[in-house]
């Protein structure tokens, strides 16, 4: 029931990204949802760890992925694609988790990676300029927030190799590190005029955005998300996530009418094959363990 959580609030969490970023600017909406999320500091002890990982997991997670996602939204990339090309974290979580944490992969990992590259490619090809279509610039923001993302998958169990740490609290004081970053950013780029009368026109519509980015999808979600992580390798959780962006595309259609072209169609496709080659390795190796279980 954890992961299948965790799969519905992100898969709506696109939908109200791109909400969110109807009144808020990206660097602006960032900030905000980790003051949300970081609300319960006052009452969490500090995880047992060295500073640098919970720096270096809010940066990687807070401002890299959300600052690239965000901008990557704002700049033209429709809800319902994000939902699905993001999902190739689990794809740089395997590269960055062969690397650093020493796991290991099979044959078929590789089949599958090299297929829903080919997929990206395909999409990256059917970019365009005209009112909703997904402009280049947003696909590649887009791609470099799941590079962040995996970081932070890898930084997230490294970190539980050092000493265990309860993930809600780990959460929590991670978000504390983007804020900064963040409100600096936005003031740079738009100016402090700008920001305090984004902040000064918060309504009860963007206070539920916030409030739903904040709690559910950075405490709740990605609390359940790290204890998987704790639990079980890398590479064998993010794969999980293509159910995402089914949840995604289908609630993107529904509230904004986004219909992909064909060719991003065939694309996404071939990323999802991509991500079924690499899970149904893990079948395979491991009938019956946790990590193949959606709930």
């Amino acid at each position: 029931m954890r992961l299948a959580a965790v799969i519905l609030i992100w898969g709506l969490n696109f939908v109200v990204m791109k909400m969110g970023l109807k009144g808020l600017s990206p660097m602006l909406l960032g900030a905000l949802r980790f003051v949300v999320a970081a609300l319960p500091i006052f009452f969490v002890a500090r995880p047992g760890l060295p500073m640098r990982y919970i720096v270096g997991y809010g940066l990687a997670q807070g401002l890299g992925q959300f600052g690239l996602l965000f901008l990557g939204l704002r700049l033209g990339m429709p809800a319902g694609m994000a939902s699905l090309v993001i999902q190739t974290q689990a794809f740089f979580t395997l590269l960055i988790g062969m690397a650093v944490l020493g796991e290991r992969s099979r044959g078929a990992q590789w089949l599958g990676l090299v297929v829903a590259l080919g997929g990206l490619i395909t999409i990256a090809a059917a970019h365009g300029d005209g009112p909703g279509q997904m402009t280049l610039i947003g696909f590649l923001l887009t791609v470099g927030a799941a590079f962040m993302w995996a970081s932070a998958n890898v930084l997230g169990r490294l970190a539980a190799r050092v000493h265990d740490y309860e993930p809600f609290n780990f959460i929590v004081w991670t978000s504390v590190v983007p804020i900064a970053p963040f409100f600096a950013l936005a003031a740079f780029f738009e100016g402090g005029d700008a920001v305090l009368a984004q902040l000064r026109g918060i309504d009860g519509s963007a206070l539920m955005v916030l409030l739903y980015l904040g709690l559910l999808s950075t405490l709740l979600a990605y609390s359940l998300w790290t204890q998987l992580l704790k639990r079980h390798p890398a590479a064998k959780v993010a794969p999980w996530s293509l159910l995402v962006p089914i949840v995604g595309m289908t609630a993107a259609a529904l509230a904004f009418g986004e219909r992909p072209a064909p060719l991003q169609w065939a694309g996404g496709a071939a990323v999802l094959m991509g991500l079924v080659i690499n899970q149904n390795v893990w079948r395979l190796l491991s009938p019956g363990t946790p990590g193949r279980r959606a709930g």
